[in-house]
C-alpha cells in the first residue's frame, strides 16, 4: 500500500451531510472483479447527466464541484458529517482514492468506510464541523491549499494555521509505513515464531499433525 506521510494538495468543498456509499458508487456502476477503474464512477448521480449513465455515454454536469477547475486536481475532500455511511462496499473508497483524493476530512464517518480508508491508502481525518466549513468556504472563494501531516497529525493552512486531529495508532502506523493488515501482523513475525517455538517445546501435542497415509 502507498504511504501516507504528508500531502500538500488543493481542498475540494463537498459540504453535504449523509453522503453514503450507495451515492459514492452505486451498485450499477460496480460491474468490474477488479479494483480499477472506479475514479471515473466516483458521485456518478451527480457528476453526470442521468440519460448517460449505464450506457456508457457519460455526459458531466458542469455545475458540479468535481467537474470544475481547480477542484478537478483535488486530493483533498471536505465534506459533511456521516460521510461514508450505508453499506460495506469496499469499492466506494477504491473511487474516493482512484479520483485523486488521498484524505477527507470529515466531522464524522461510517465506521466501516472509515476503517477501509486505513487499509486503501485514504486518510480519514475528522475536525469539528464549524472548522470544516470555514475551510469549505475559502475553498469555494479561492484556490486553498492544505498540507495534512499524518506524523504530527495535523492540517495546516497556508497562512500557518494548524488543525489538529487524532488517528487510532494501528491505523496510523499502516498509512505511515504503507502497510496492509498483514504486514502490520508480520512486523511481530519474531515474537510470532518466538511463541510457536516455546508452545512446540512445552505441547508438542497441541501443533502435531497426523499423517493422511
Amino acid at each position: 500500500m502507498e504511504q501516507f506521510i504528508q500531502l500538500t494538495g488543493i481542498a475540494a468543498p463537498l459540504m453535504r451531510a449523509n453522503i453514503d456509499t450507495d451515492l459514492l458508487i452505486p451498485s450499477r456502476e460496480i460491474n468490474s472483479p477488479g479494483r480499477d477503474g472506479y475514479g471515473e464512477k466516483l458521485l456518478a448521480p451527480w457528476r453526470y447527466e442521468a440519460s448517460g449513465i449505464g450506457n456508457g455515454q457519460r455526459v458531466e454536469r458542469p455545475d458540479f464541484v468535481l467537474n470544475r477547475e481547480p477542484y478537478r486536481r483535488a486530493t483533498i475532500l471536505l465534506a459533511g458529517e456521516n460521510f461514508g455511511s450505508g453499506s460495506s462496499r469496499e469499492a466506494a473508497v477504491w473511487a474516493v482514492r482512484q479520483f485523486g483524493f488521498r484524505c477527507v476530512i470529515a466531522p464524522s464517518f461510517g465506521a466501516i468506510f472509515q476503517s477501509n480508508c486505513y487499509r486503501n491508502g485514504v486518510l480519514p481525518v475528522v475536525l469539528p464541523a464549524n472548522e470544516i466549513a470555514e475551510l469549505a468556504a475559502e475553498a469555494e472563494r479561492e484556490v486553498l491549499e492544505l498540507t495534512v501531516d499524518l506524523e504530527s497529525c495535523s492540517v495546516r493552512h497556508p497562512q500557518g494555521r494548524r488543525l489538529p486531529f487524532i488517528v487510532p495508532p494501528s491505523e496510523r502506523t499502516l498509512l505511515l509505513e504503507g502497510l496492509d493488515a498483514i504486514g502490520l501482523t508480520l512486523k511481530r513475525r519474531a515474537e510470532i515464531e518466538a511463541y510457536q517455538a516455546a508452545l512446540r517445546e512445552a505441547r508438542p501435542w497441541v501443533l502435531a499433525v497426523e499423517d493422511p497415509l
